[in-house]
């Protein structure tokens, strides 16, 4: 996340500050910053992965090569690229991982809230396409709710199969 800071107003500083790990926040409160954000960032990339792609690569391949993907597309000649947590693959931009970036990063903060807002909306579509799954709730979260969809209904088109948490062993899939 790439900020331009001639953008901010006074009401947009004090709405960011609040900015933390996503899952510090409310919805709400993600929601009411997400349009700050994308008001005030210079460059913002949101990617998706699909679930089939996910399963053959693993999740963490696949993630690293996301986040490399998206750091191509927002940084800058000279910039420092931060990630949260983790190195990234090589982008031809100079990088720093960032141990609980999200807490420490407005940066990685505000791109920890533009992607889990673009999930849980998703999340949302995809409870009107598959309402048995109720994942407007969990939004994709292993919840004990969420665990109980999938031995009523068994798995939808959005489960990973190579998902290897307890919560998944514990069911007959």
């Amino acid at each position: 996340m790439l900020f331009d800071y001639e953008k901010l107003t006074l009401a947009d500083l004090r709405a960011l500050s609040a900015l933390n790990d996503s899952k510090q926040h409310t919805p709400e409160a993600r929601e009411e910053l997400y349009p700050r954000v994308l008001r005030v960032a210079a460059r913002v990339a949101v990617t998706s992965r699909c679930v089939r792609g996910i399963d053959e690569r693993g999740l963490h391949k696949t993630n690293l090569a996301a986040l490399s993907d998206m750091l191509r597309r927002v940084a800058c000649p000279g910039a420092l690229c931060l990630s949260d947590g983790f190195p990234v693959p090589p982008t031809g931009f100079e990088q720093r991982a960032v141990v609980g970036g999200d807490a420490t990063s407005a940066a990685i903060a505000a791109a920890s809230v533009v992607a889990k807002v673009s999930r849980d909306r998703f999340m949302l579509r995809m409870h009107e396409r598959y309402p048995g799954w109720e994942f407007a709730t969990h939004v994709g979260y292993s919840t004990p709710e969420h665990r109980a969809a999938i031995e009523r209904n068994g798995v939808s088109p959005l489960h990973r199969m190579s998902f290897q948490s307890m919560a998944y062993q514990q069911l007959a899939l």
